[in-house]
């Protein structure tokens, strides 16, 4: 019985002795990466800093300080830890954990496209403000009420596709949301369609008795 347990214990031990080179190599892999990415997320929060990207947006009135550096942070965030799965994947290689590896390596597919979404929900931001600036002071003579309301309703609209378009990177429901942009677009080409055929319907004649008059003075009696 003390012969079967020393043989057990001693290929334990022998077995943990032969993985703790790739255990060392591993955790050395994996400790590179979380000093690469840390760095790598400090130069990027640097060189957002030194352009100043945050007062130029103030002073455009288009998002405040905060807002900016909130978004600053999640794409550095995001980039860091791109660079943590990047060494992961061979750490995880190292540690003999290939299955793992699949997961990670499709989840390291799908990272490009989280950062192209980030970067449409930031401009998608910035261009609502913008619009919404730039429809307040066009229509600011039909009143203050008037313009406050298209101004908004602007800002949501533009706000709305961009949640749209962001999801569509992001592939949720990409055939649900084509069938919703569509439905918009069908509702918004018809109603544009009856607000004229109703409401144009004197200028429209005016137009055409017009022309009627036009070509008639101009034919050969």
């Amino acid at each position: 019985m003390l012969e079967l347990v020393n043989n057990v214990v001693w290929n334990f031990l022998q077995r943990l002795f032969n993985y703790f080179p790739n255990l060392l190599s591993g955790i050395i892999i994996l400790v590179v990466g979380l000093v690469l990415s840390g760095i790598l997320k400090r130069v990027l929060l640097s060189v957002f800093s030194f352009i100043r990207l945050d007062v130029l947006l103030h002073r455009m009135r288009l998002l405040d300080k905060n807002e900016v550096h909130i978004w600053e942070e999640v794409l550095a965030e995001v980039l860091r830890w791109t660079v943590v799965i990047l060494f992961l994947i061979p750490t995880l290689e190292v540690l003999g954990l290939s299955r793992a590896t699949i997961v990670l390596n499709q989840f390291l597919l799908y990272l490009p496209n989280v950062i192209v979404a980030v970067v449409i929900a930031f401009v998608g931001i910035i261009a609502s403000n913008l619009g919404a600036d730039l429809i307040r002071h066009s229509v600011r003579t039909i009143g203050a009420t008037s313009a406050n309301t298209l101004a908004v309703f602007t800002k949501w609209l533009i706000s709305f596709f961009t949640i749209l378009v962001v999801l569509n990177q992001l592939g949720v429901a990409q055939d649900l949301i084509r069938i919703l942009f569509t439905g918009i677009i069908a509702m918004v080409a018809i109603a544009g369609g009856l607000a004229f055929g109703l409401g144009g319907q004197g200028l429209a004649k005016d137009i055409l008795e017009e022309l009627r008059k036009n070509l008639s003075s101009r034919s050969p009696k």
